[in-house]
């Protein structure tokens, strides 16, 4: 039942994994009928078969920010502070990667990195001088 739950509700093999252990576990248990033996047999291949299950399972990568590419300021960028900038058609919060230099209003920048939801931005000026 929990390999055929996998099926219909995807849990990134958990349920699956759970089912294979108790396949396990019916094997052993013709040798060894104890049952709560069985019982901790089950937890433990679940574990172990859950655990390395993981080295399988694709690895969700955040969007990533495509190198180098201009973006415009809405507001002013203080130097050590924040401001806003558009970004592919949408408003950021953005700050300056040197701390020394204020950006003005509607000039070109360049995106060189982004923190959570943060650009992190370069005058255009700077970069091409």
């Amino acid at each position: 039942m929990l390999c055929l739950a996998e099926l219909f509700l995807p849990t990134a093999f958990v349920a699956f994994m759970m089912g294979l252990s108790a396949f396990a576990v019916a094997l052993v248990s013709l040798v060894l009928p104890n049952v709560n033996l069985q019982v901790i047999l089950w937890m433990a291949f679940s574990a172990v078969f859950i655990l390395g299950s993981r080295r399988l399972v694709p690895k969700r990568n955040a969007k990533v920010l495509e190198d180098a590419k201009e973006a415009e300021t809405l507001t002013e960028i203080p130097a050590g502070g924040t401001g806003r900038v558009i970004y592919q058609g949408n408003s950021w919060r953005a700050r300056c990667a040197d701390d020394a230099v204020a950006i003005a209003p509607s000039q070109n920048v360049i995106v060189v990195g982004r923190e959570g939801t943060t650009l992190i931005v370069m005058p255009e000026y700077l970069l091409h001088s």
